[in-house]
């Protein structure tokens, strides 16, 4: 008789504020870090999928629902700090990284200040705080300023994309109420800090020692990936975009990111 897999849900203190966190199955873990749209609720098709074989941990960076804000605002610098502590508060161990947009960012960090203790980090629509401007001869990355206005005239949220709204109403509609939970939130603000943290040359990355896979979105007008020459940049990453796709590839065309990921999982042997 089919059975769910486990559930449960709490939160960590912090000195400044509380994380929330679910972990859903059983095995080795997956932490799943969102971007500045979501909170742990955006992985609902990853741990849907993943928590089959895998602990599925997905939580909400601090001042993201259903966190709590510090009294000082919300500092991308304590995101790693965050994820730290709650790998060691659930005797997590060794981790596989998900990080999209902003939760680039987080897994990036984490993986650097825990060198070997990510078995394999998937950066999607992300470089983290890797500099892509930094790489040999880079392009200079397309002024997307247009289609995000002329997206959210239409009253299209950006993070998802056209696509997925003319394609997938029903998903776009989510995608908003999820985006809505932060209303109270200063993204600009967030935003303005996380933009001043990527400053790290792409090659310094390989003092993590972790494989690393970006996946961009071929539709993408928020985050500019060139996803190729970052992994060539990268002793063994690896670059699998998703031409079809928006920012948020993982939550639009959820099916081929989870298949992507599950691909790159049996590669590196993570």
């Amino acid at each position: 008789m089919f059975a769910p897999p486990p559930r449960r849900a709490g939160t960590i203190a912090r000195p400044d504020c509380r994380i929330a966190y679910e972990v859903t199955g059983e095995g080795p873990a997956i932490v799943f870090a969102h971007g500045l749209g979501g909170n742990l609720m955006s992985w609902w098709q990853q741990v849907a999928h993943f928590s089959q074989r895998f602990t599925c941990v997905a939580f909400s960076h601090r001042g993201f629902f259903p966190s709590s804000t510090p009294a000082g605002g919300v500092d991308p610098h304590a995101y790693a700090g965050d994820v730290a502590a709650l790998v060691d508060e659930l005797g997590l161990g060794d981790i596989r990284f998900i990080g999209q947009s902003m939760g680039g960012w987080t897994g990036v960090e984490y993986a650097l200040s825990r060198p070997g203790r990510v078995k394999a980090l998937v950066l999607a629509a992300t470089t983290g705080t890797l500099d892509a401007r930094q790489l040999p001869d880079a392009p200079p990355a397309p002024d997307h300023g247009p289609a995000r206005t002329s997206l959210l005239t239409r009253g299209i949220n950006p993070a998802a994309g056209e696509r997925m709204a003319r394609e997938q109403p029903a998903l776009h509609h989510l995608y908003n109420h999820i985006f809505s939970l932060n209303a109270g939130l200063d993204r600009e603000g967030v935003r303005a800090r996380i933009d001043a943290m990527r400053n790290r040359p792409p090659a310094s990355f390989a003092a993590a020692k972790t494989p690393v896979l970006f996946v961009p979105g071929g539709e993408d007008v928020v985050l500019h990936l060139p996803g190729a020459a970052m992994a060539a940049a990268i002793p063994g990453a690896r670059c699998a975009p998703i031409p079809e796709a928006g920012h948020s590839g993982h939550f639009e065309h959820a099916a081929r990111f989870n298949a992507i990921v599950e691909r790159f999982f049996a590669e590196v042997g993570a």
